[in-house]
């Protein structure tokens, strides 16, 4: 059964904040090994919804996970020592 959400569209997939952690990385991981294909292939809905969708979920991980492990070598100052 579909329930129609505020704007009359169907609802996109379960809140994030709803989601356990290994729930949250899953989802996250299907976005974005799908994100080449819909930004190629897609209709500009799809794509728009991917781009919220992935926004949504991104924003949970990082609310969830503020001080995460980062690389040296993905910051800026990494990066340009890789030059």
């Amino acid at each position: 059964m579909t329930v129609k959400g505020d704007e009359g569209h169907a609802p996109q997939g379960v809140a994030p904040a709803r989601l356990e952690d290994q729930q949250l990385l899953r989802e996250l991981e299907t976005l974005h090994r799908t994100r080449h294909d819909t930004l190629l292939h897609g209709s500009k809905d799809a794509l728009d919804r991917h781009n919220t969708r992935t926004a949504e979920l991104e924003g949970e991980y990082l609310r969830r996970h503020p001080k995460r492990h980062v690389l040296a070598g993905r910051t800026r100052e990494g990066a340009r020592g890789r030059v």
